[in-house]
């Protein structure tokens, strides 16, 4: 939700650093594979409780990963970069997902179902956007939902800070999850039909 509604007013930012590494001589793929690697320090910041260092690099991660966006549509989008981006965000998750678990085994049963939901949410998304012959700006049919990567970096901030309540923090990110799934499976019925 907040990624499709409030791109606008960070994309001014987005766009100059994009300009920037552009610039530099960085490609779309490099700045995905250096945002891969920044986010995946996450699980290792948490399980080493650093939760400042983990939040930071997840955050970073997440502003290089919009930044390699506009760097591809600036110049020549691929759908290897595509496949890499998706596929390193989701590992990005798992890292913090399994930093989580591995630091606070009492929540491991919520972050398996929150893994579960994540799943089911980004099957549906991507199968949608395979089939569906609608475009925006990105290089297939993007569905936004509740939870999109924004919301999902603003939980795992939640959980990783204040772990004390990580399962009750993870049961809502759960639930955020499923009324994604219902809204992207709702759109889908309408449009694939």
């Amino acid at each position: 939700m907040l990624d499709t509604h409030a791109r606008k007013y960070v994309q001014p930012v987005v766009g100059k650093t994009a300009d920037l590494f552009l610039k530099m001589g960085f490609t779309a793929d490099s700045v995905t594979k250096i945002a891969f690697a920044i986010g995946m320090s996450s699980g290792i910041f948490i399980y080493l409780d650093q939760p400042f260092w983990a939040v930071l690099v997840l955050w970073l991660s997440g502003f290089l990963d919009v930044v390699d966006g506009t760097m591809a549509r600036k110049t020549k989008p691929s759908s290897w970069g595509t496949l890499l981006d998706i596929s390193f965000d989701r590992l990005v998750e798992i890292s913090v997902i399994l930093g989580l678990a591995f630091r606070f085994p009492d929540s491991m049963w919520a972050l398996l179902l929150l893994s579960v939901s994540i799943i089911v949410a980004m099957t549906v998304f991507l199968t949608v956007g395979a089939l569906s012959d609608k475009e925006d700006m990105k290089s297939f049919y993007y569905q936004a939902g509740l939870a999109e990567r924004t919301e999902g970096f603003i939980l795992f901030t939640l959980m990783i800070v204040f772990s004390t309540y990580l399962t009750a923090i993870t049961l809502i990110f759960f639930a955020v999850q499923l009324v994604t799934i219902f809204q992207r499976m709702t759109e889908a019925k309408r449009i694939l039909k």
